[in-house]
């Protein structure tokens, strides 16, 4: 999807901001890479958040000069199992947005995660507004998941995870749950607490064997192939903006 940053977009603006519009991270992972002291504005490090700056200065970031992306890029991905949702990881282990490298010159990252053992849907993109609006709470963005157990689920379970279930102090509430047959759960989530899948299933003594996600908003995983990518339409990115609203 080709749409240029207007000329104000392009005048000054927060360092976090300037960050997630080069593709570097969502503009709250922004604002952690700079409290950590790995960027730097002018050849001095900056670690103060809101810190104007504009495409005038010179910005690097872990010592790799960045600038605005103009082309913003919205990609779906089906994510293999075993890859993990970070730009690069210490333990060597496979990372999601490598398999979007060779297809995309952009800097990419995923608009929220799924853990090394999930699989299915996941969002990509530069454009860090877009981030921001779906990965805040307030959104209320639908993200469906298929589950398949090892052993047969536990009477109730999907109701009881449609009325809230208390596990080790948290709430965790699912949006809907419906059980497809006595080895297999659909699971709709809309505010997704860490690991929250795992955790109800694990405190009702059942193992996952399966957990794929298959929908995130009106955005369906469909036919995609395990790696494969396909960009978003623009309808797509607008239906999913206004379902934010």
């Amino acid at each position: 999807m080709l749409d240029n940053f207007s000329t104000a977009q392009k005048n000054e603006m927060r360092l976090q901001v300037f960050l997630a519009h080069s593709g570097v991270a969502s503009r709250r992972a922004s604002e952690k890479i700079i409290l950590d002291g790995r960027v730097s504005v002018n050849g001095v490090v900056v670690t103060e958040l809101g810190t104007k700056v504009s495409e005038n200065d010179k910005i690097l970031v872990d010592g790799k000069e960045i600038s605005l992306e103009e082309t913003k890029r919205y990609v779906l991905l089906n994510k293999p199992l075993g890859y993990v949702c970070t730009q690069s990881d210490e333990k060597g282990r496979p990372v999601a947005v490598d398999l979007l490298r060779q297809k995309y010159s952009e800097r990419l990252y995923n608009v929220g995660r799924l853990d090394m053992f999930s699989h299915g849907a996941l969002i990509f993109t530069n454009d860090g507004d877009f981030a921001a609006k779906l990965s805040h709470p307030s959104s209320q963005i639908e993200k469906e998941y298929i589950v398949e157990s090892s052993l047969p689920l536990p009477r109730n379970l999907a109701e009881n995870f449609k009325k809230g279930i208390r596990v080790e102090g948290l709430f965790y509430k699912a949006q809907d749950a419906e059980e497809l047959n006595s080895h297999k759960m659909r699971v709709v989530l809309v505010e997704g607490k860490n690991r929250e899948i795992r955790r109800v299933f694990e405190n009702a003594d059942v193992a996952i064997r399966n957990l794929c996600r298959v929908r995130i908003g009106n955005i369906e995983l469909g036919e995609l192939k395990a790696g494969e990518s396909r960009d978003l339409t623009k309808d797509e990115v607008k239906s999913l903006l206004d379902l934010c609203r």
